[in-house]
């Protein structure tokens, strides 16, 4: 007999045990979907596990399961000494019906909408929507991977630069003619690239985007057609995953071992593969960086094959052992490799400025379809960045950043010796903005690395399952913990509350 929550008619709740979905797996959907409908609305308030566990005949441990999925997912904010409300944003928009009804409510007139009847995705829009990103558990709680500490950004001088570049903005920049973008900071970049990270490129080559993710789907564009394979790093960042497979590329996952990517293995996958797609400097997420042995092999491999490599460089700026490692690009004699490189991670991440370093036969043709796709980047920021980068306050942020992470890291390792033994084991890394955490044997015989996400988020603390940065079956479990965000003073304490969660 179905089990029904009377007393809450707006959730309409409908449990079955003679189902054969589980029942935790039954209130998560039957909740989620209460969510986005809009009869939960954001920040609104749930009732307590053990009075909703009551309500519907159900064990707590059954409803702790279940708001601990929400959590992780996104949907639910836990908070200690106040239960668990909906989060303010949710991880999926609200269907038109409940965008219309809230807007009624606010005394807005909805928009127009045209009928779903008959709406058809391509075979791309479908793959391009059912993509979903492995990056950390939504959230900015401690410990969320890939975040810089905001804080410490000099915001006061950047305004500064910001309204002196456009007190009497010149032509070109006004009207944004230039597809490749604003001249002087692509010429700030290559001088920047050439000195630090042994980069050979000239201004011309640099071509100014949104950020990785587009300067992958602007090589894929332009390089791959439908079907052609491509290798990419086994686990890696499923952002590029994402962006390759909703092209239409056959992805090749290709393992990585001590040395880095296995070019032996993706030679016997897929040696006819157009492209790899590779974080040689610090890959994400398990942080190894290419010997120069397997960095030629993989050139080789290209020339023989005629395939390109697109190098991803998110955040070699982050090194904390000697200088950072000399870029893939600079040993590359035969023009194979696409470097591209981001300022989110490093400045702020809604600056929303990348770059994409062509080889000298492809510049053309990179300019071409980017003045075809998009115009050319907003302009808005360019002109200051290249003041902030020639005028050397770039290099003396990375700097402060870099010895201000370094102690973070410090920090986090000394709380995980003193708080996660048998839980989480932890070892330093050379570079980088988060260390992985091996689930330990204690732990790993209880829950995977996802359920251990679920308990953090559970305590508003936010990391991300290595499990979930593959696309095969994972062969170690893992947590991805971010410390660049977190202040110092804050690591402790935000440790001893997921060593808490993880005992539980």
């Amino acid at each position: 007999m179905p089990r029904r929550a009377d007393r809450m008619p707006l959730l309409d709740l409908d449990i079955d045990e003679g189902a054969p979905t589980p029942l935790h797996r039954q209130l998560y959907e039957g909740l989620s979907k209460a969510i986005l409908a809009g009869r939960l609305p954001p920040h609104g308030r749930l009732p307590s596990s053990r009075a909703l566990a009551t309500e519907l005949g159900l064990s707590r441990n059954t409803v702790l399961t279940a708001f601990e999925q929400l959590a992780s997912e996104g949907y639910l904010e836990a908070r200690q000494g106040s239960g668990s409300r909906v989060a303010a944003m949710l991880p999926d928009p609200l269907p038109p019906a409940a965008t219309r009804s809230a807007l009624a409510r606010r005394g807005s007139p909805p928009p127009k909408t045209a009928p779903a009847a008959g709406a058809r995705l391509s075979r791309r829009g479908t793959a391009l929507s059912a993509a979903t990103s492995a990056r950390a558990t939504r959230g900015d709680g401690a410990f969320a991977p890939a975040i810089p500490d905001l804080d410490v950004f000099p915001f006061e001088l950047w305004s500064r630069l910001l309204a002196k570049s456009w007190r009497r903005p010149t032509l070109a920049m006004a009207s944004g003619r230039d597809a490749a973008g604003h001249l002087p900071l692509r010429a700030a970049i290559a001088d920047y690239l050439r000195r630090v990270r042994a980069v050979r490129c000239e201004p011309e080559q640099v071509i100014l985007l949104s950020g990785i993710r587009q300067a992958v789907d602007l090589a894929v564009r332009l390089l791959l057609d439908a079907g052609d394979k491509v290798w990419i790093e086994e686990p890696g960042y499923a952002g590029v995953r994402e962006v390759l497979r909703a092209a239409g590329a056959r992805l090749v996952p290709v393992p990585i071992d001590s040395e880095g990517l296995s070019v032996r293995t993706g030679a016997k996958k897929a040696p006819d593969a157009r492209l790899v797609c590779v974080a040689p400097s610090h890959q994400y997420p398990l942080g190894t960086v290419m010997t120069l042995g397997r960095r030629l092999e993989l050139l080789a491999w290209a020339r023989q094959a005629g395939a390109w490599i697109v190098e991803d460089d998110y955040d070699s700026e982050f090194r904390y052992a000697g200088r950072p490692l000399a870029a893939l690009q600079g040993l590359d004699e035969d023009g194979r490799v696409i470097y591209v490189g981001s300022f989110s991670k490093v400045l702020f991440p809604s600056l929303r400025l990348g770059y994409l370093v062509a080889p000298p036969a492809l510049v053309e043709g990179f300019t071409a379809a980017r003045s075809t796709l998009d115009d050319h980047a907003a302009m808005t920021a360019q002109p200051a960045l290249a003041a902030f980068i020639a005028e050397g306050h770039f290099a003396a942020h990375i700097r402060r950043t870099r010895k201000l992470y370094a102690a973070r890291q410090a920090a986090l390792l000394k709380a995980a010796d003193r708080h996660l033994q048998g839980l989480l084991d932890l070892a330093p890394a050379s570079a980088g903005m988060h260390l992985l955490a091996g689930l330990a044997p204690q732990l790993a015989a209880r829950m995977d690395d996802r359920a251990a996400t679920a308990r953090a988020a559970a305590q508003g603390i936010t990391v991300a399952p290595l499990s979930a940065f593959h696309m095969t079956h994972p062969r170690r479990q893992g947590l991805l913990m971010g410390y660049a965000g977190v202040p110092e003073e804050a690591i402790e304490p935000a440790v001893i509350r997921l060593a808490a969660a993880l005992r539980a």
